[in-house]
């Protein structure tokens, strides 16, 4: 296997951490270089033993010192679009960590650049799409397992330190991370689109900030019954100091329900600061039904006519992140797809599709009122259409 030239625009936790995953299943990698302000993920990627090159002031000034294998885009949200435009200019592979982008205009404007092609290949960190169980799922639901899928129930609920560094780093702020949804749970409505087949036609949303406020912070507990102090985590770039008194303005809880184009229905839960953790899609079809535990890493299923056990199947690696090997999965995807040209598990237009339906389900949440998706797909067919045929 050759060394990989690698260059990175925004030496952000999570990207060191997919460069740690990347050095675990085998990947030769060198970091020739990197920009970053202030590189939050180096002690990160320190601890796996992958030193972070040669320090660049500018992109710019990064990109022109190639040429790379890989260039990747690590930056936070609000960043990802000037960013990205600069790798694709540059012609090497890119890979993005997830959103994609954090606006509908941003979104509009990619999808047209990438629909008139001649771009390099662009791979997404939607890590769930590599994880095992996903793809038992969607593997499950293609061979027509469930018959016709009619409705998903699904759940995202955190746990308090979870909650806590988010409502600290810098996703705490619009400005920077697009909101709640958008960057947390992005990777679940990338899934649930597959699952349903179709985009949302109508979607509705009720959420808000009633956990981590002022007003509860003199009262919020703020340790672990244990005694150990709670909402430690290093909150990272533009890091606030309390979880309860930052300028926090995302939802830290949020319900959406989403109608699709082919009549499934989902309804979604998602809450940062719980005594139960789970991630849960409970998925019904007209001959049979799954249950994925994303925590705990099992699914189970069984046909809707059958008093059988349901059929368990129990995939370990459960790690605290609850990605459960899905890191190191992705990597190996990424290396397979730029070694022997395998297929990504998720193309950027998927990205994309799931980035949109999440702003619309917050725009649902703003105005209160159940929104027709039907003008913002028309939009983004429209500046695909607009650029060229050609997707590849």
């Amino acid at each position: 296997m050759k060394t990989y030239r690698i260059a990175v625009i925004g030496l952000g936790q999570r990207i060191a951490h997919v460069l740690g995953a990347m050095a675990e299943v085998g990947w030769r990698l060198e970091i020739a270089g990197q920009t970053d302000p202030a590189p939050v993920g180096a002690p990160i990627l320190e601890g796996f033993g992958i030193a972070q090159g040669r320090d660049f002031a500018t992109p710019q000034a990064l990109l022109a010192a190639g040429p790379y294998d890989l260039v990747m885009v690590g930056s936070p949200n609000h960043l990802h679009f000037e960013h990205l435009n600069l790798a694709l200019d540059a012609g090497w592979p890119v890979f993005a960590e997830k959103p994609i982008v954090r606006t509908q205009a941003e979104s509009l404007a990619l999808a047209a650049r990438l629909a008139a092609g001649r771009t390099p290949s662009l791979f997404l960190g939607l890590v769930m799409r590599s994880m095992p169980i996903v793809r038992e799922v969607v593997g499950r639901i293609d061979a027509g397992d469930l018959g016709e899928i009619i409705s998903v129930d699904a759940t995202e609920h955190l746990p308090p330190e979870h909650g806590g560094y988010l409502a600290r780093n810098w996703r705490r702020k619009q400005a920077w991370g697009g909101s709640y949804l958008l960057d947390k749970v992005c990777h679940d409505f990338d899934i649930f689109g597959r699952i349903a087949g179709a985009r949302p036609a109508k979607v509705a949303s009720f959420g808000g900030r009633r956990i981590f406020t002022v007003e509860r912070s003199e009262s919020a507990p703020r340790n672990w019954d244990t005694g150990e102090a709670a909402y430690a985590f290093d909150p990272g770039w533009q890091g606030a100091n309390d979880a309860f008194q930052s300028d926090m303005d995302v939802t830290d809880h949020q319900t959406a329900m989403i109608e699709y184009e082919n009549q499934v229905r989902l309804s979604f839960h998602a809450n940062s600061h719980v005594g139960l953790t789970e991630r849960r899609w409970y998925v019904a079809g007209t001959e049979g039904t799954l249950i994925a535990d994303l925590v705990r890493n099992r699914l189970m299923v069984r046909r809707a006519l059958s008093r059988a056990r349901p059929e368990r199947i129990d995939f370990g690696e459960r790690t605290a992140d609850a990605h459960n090997g899905a890191d190191q999965a992705m990597a190996r995807d990424l290396l397979a797809s730029l070694e022997d040209g395998a297929a990504f598990p998720v193309t950027p237009f998927d990205s994309l599709e799931a980035g949109l339906t999440v702003m619309a389900i917050d725009e649902a949440m703003e105005s209160g009122e159940v929104l027709d998706c039907r003008p913002m797909w028309a939009r983004y067919d429209a500046a695909m259409s607009s650029a060229s045929p050609s997707r590849s």
